[in-house]
């Protein structure tokens, strides 16, 4: 980014924090490339060095995580110039072609035992013809219509429920 300051290198982490540095490394091979970044970076760094501690730092991540990638691509930034990208920059974990098939033909392996299980009953239900409160399996009442509840007195007296001191209308 750039502001009045001048250009600066920020990073935003996954969880949302970010950082602003000369150098950095995000992703799985980071620490890898963070280690070459800080044992290796000075302040007064040339274009070719700068372009050798990123595909160093770069490598030490592919080396150091499996999921890293294969290839160093390098992309030189400077002032006044178009971008340039270098693609395959360096390939120091090219996938080698098999050396042979590893396709087995059905019945190479004797299999000594076999065992099968069955880890749950499966069972058709039917649709109920009446709701059910599946917490407590029992079929849900009907509730009365607004007008019928309107129509209900409440007492206080002896209506207060001593389960859960709910208030019932009185019958």
């Amino acid at each position: 980014g750039v502001d009045p300051t001048g250009a600066h290198l920020f990073s935003v982490q996954a969880h949302g924090s970010t950082d602003v540095g000369y150098y950095q490394s995000l992703g799985s091979g980071s620490l890898a490339a963070m280690a070459i970044l800080e044992s290796q970076w000075k302040e007064d760094i040339s274009k070719e060095e700068a372009i050798k501690l990123a595909s160093d730092a770069i490598e030490a991540g592919i080396c150091n995580d499996l999921g890293s990638g294969s290839n160093v691509d390098i992309c030189v930034m400077e002032v006044g110039k178009d971008a340039i990208l270098h693609r395959n920059y360096l390939t120091p974990n090219v996938r080698e072609k098999k050396q042979r098939s590893y396709k087995f033909a059905r019945g190479t392996t004797a299999i000594l035992k076999e065992s099968i299980h069955n880890l749950c009953e499966v069972q058709e239900v039917q649709e109920a013809s009446e709701p059910v409160d599946h917490q407590n399996h029992a079929a849900i009442p009907e509730t009365p219509e607004l007008s019928e509840v309107d129509d209900m007195d409440v007492s206080m007296e002896d209506a207060e429920d001593s389960n859960n001191g709910t208030i019932r209308p009185e019958k």
